[in-house]
């Protein structure tokens, strides 16, 4: 069991089947993993991704900046829909955004991060970095490190990493364990370079696992076997 984790889950997941928006029942099964493994004394801290509302430029020529910061408000959104959830089930959460918009959350500070997870808190951080053309998973990873998690796991919509889009290529090969040159020397598309290159300095192993499977978070915050490890 790790002694504290940040939990990456896409905004594409979150959708569930419908591909766009929120699905009522997939925050449910997330939430509740998320106040399981708390309650078993994990200090957790969770990144949003927000490719559920908005992804990219979607087709259009619209100034890179301009759609990631959309990006970033769509990762608020998420946010607050978990922040809602979790406590409703009873547990305190902080919700910490990049961009400062104090009006639904607290700006990201570390030393304040640190004091919601000494008072027993979920915390959950939005924006990603809070710059262009960095993803969330960058930010995922960035913020596993400044907390000092033990473990970065990525919850997304395929259950490890592949030689080729499982989706697309039925032949495709699962990993079980990577190292961090591996991922970038193969060129694998699961996570960026960046991502990958932090957690490789930090030396923070990473647990990239399908959402959809039963009590998955939970099996990954406790160390089971699952998905792909890479470290």
């Amino acid at each position: 069991m790790y002694k504290r984790i940040l939990l990456k889950i896409s905004g594409e997941a979150l959708a569930g089947e419908g591909g766009t928006g929120i699905d009522a029942r997939m925050v449910e099964h997330v939430v509740s993993q998320i106040v399981e493994i708390h309650n078993r004394g994990v200090e957790v801290a969770v990144v949003m991704g927000g490719g559920n509302f908005w992804r990219g430029r979607q087709g259009t020529n619209m100034d890179r900046v301009t759609a990631d910061h959309m990006g970033m408000l769509a990762t608020i959104m998420n946010g607050l829909a978990l922040q809602d959830a979790i406590e409703k089930k009873g547990v305190q959460t902080r919700l910490q955004t990049a961009l400062s918009i104090p009006a639904v959350a607290e700006p990201f500070l570390l030393r304040k991060a640190l004091r919601h997870f000494e008072m027993g808190r979920i915390v959950l951080f939005a924006c990603g970095t809070g710059n262009p053309y960095f993803s969330t998973d960058t930010g995922a990873a960035l913020r596993a490190a400044e907390i000092n998690a033990g473990a970065l796991l990525m919850a997304k919509n395929v259950d490890g990493v592949y030689d080729s889009d499982p989706k697309k290529n039925p032949n495709a090969k699962k990993f079980e364990s990577l190292t961090y040159l591996d991922v970038i020397n193969l060129r694998l598309a699961h996570m960026d370079t960046t991502a990958i290159t932090t957690c490789m300095e930090n030396n923070i192993p990473i647990i990239t696992f399908g959402l959809d499977g039963e009590n998955t978070i939970v099996k990954a915050a406790m160390g089971e076997k699952i998905g792909t490890y890479i470290g």
